[in-house]
């Protein structure tokens, strides 16, 4: 007698692990619900992008602070202009994240800025610590015994 799974009774024909939609629903494609959502709002985005700068121009903050997010889109970051000394020495790489540090506290630098250059500074440092522990062991193994 041959046995059956429960699985091969509900699905004949189908084998474990096989979908029953095997092209699945495609890449990109919205809910209905979203449509539906998205024509209703389009078809009052002029009335009510008007009231929104209408109600920001008579002082409502909320307003405002929506209109300047959807005009200007918040720099994530920005070029920042920072003389630095020479970092191939190991007192170049110090004196370099000491710039880093005047320049945090004169305010030339925002905090998070300063961290992104002294990060860069420190992967410098460590290429260089990197280079001269090679230069250290080559020697080393070429020493006669």
């Amino acid at each position: 007698m041959i046995e059956t799974t429960r699985t091969e009774k509900l699905r004949p024909g189908w084998q474990p692990g096989q979908s029953g939609n095997p092209t699945g629903r495609p890449k990109g494609s919205r809910n209905r619900v979203t449509l539906v959502a998205l024509a209703a709002m389009e078809e009052g985005a002029d009335a009510i992008a008007r009231k929104v700068v209408d109600l920001a121009k008579e002082g409502d903050i909320s307003a405002a602070r929506l209109v300047l997010e959807r005009l200007v889109q918040p720099a994530k970051e920005r070029p920042v202009f920072l003389s630095l000394p020479d970092t191939s020495s190991a007192n170049g790489v110090a004196q370099a994240q000491s710039a880093i540090l005047q320049a945090v506290a004169a305010g030339d630098l925002l905090p998070g800025e300063a961290a992104t250059l002294a990060g860069i500074v420190e992967a410098r440092r460590k290429a260089l610590e990197t280079q001269e522990l090679e230069a250290r062991i080559s020697a080393l193994e070429t020493r006669p015994k």
